[in-house]
């Protein structure tokens, strides 16, 4: 698991190394932001994530809330047969076992 880690965080170290060229982000009426190239695709991938989990969240409320609201039925249980052990064990018990059955 670290190995994987260590790989994504030289993967971000060294695409902000290759992006440090400065950069203007022009908004309306004629203002800019001049910050690194970096920070500013870092910026947009912040505000979407933020986004969208804000406008997720009314949704997963509701579905919270439908779950809890149902009423939960008692599960019936059903008595299984157990075959008779006859103390060998062939292929056919074998495969059976293998198969679930």
């Amino acid at each position: 698991m670290w190995l994987l880690k260590a790989a994504i965080f030289f993967t971000l170290f060294a695409f902000a190394l290759n992006n440090q060229q400065l950069v203007a982000v022009n908004f309306f009426f004629g203002t800019y932001w001049k910050a690194n190239l970096v920070l500013v695709v870092l910026t947009a991938f912040g505000t979407g994530l933020l986004l969208g989990v804000l406008l997720m969240m009314p949704r997963w409320w509701s579905s919270r809330k439908n779950r809890s609201l149902q009423v939960a039925q008692p599960a019936v249980v059903t008595p299984v047969k157990t075959p008779p052990n006859t103390g060998s064990v062939t292929a056919d018990t074998l495969i059976m076992a293998r198969d679930g059955l």
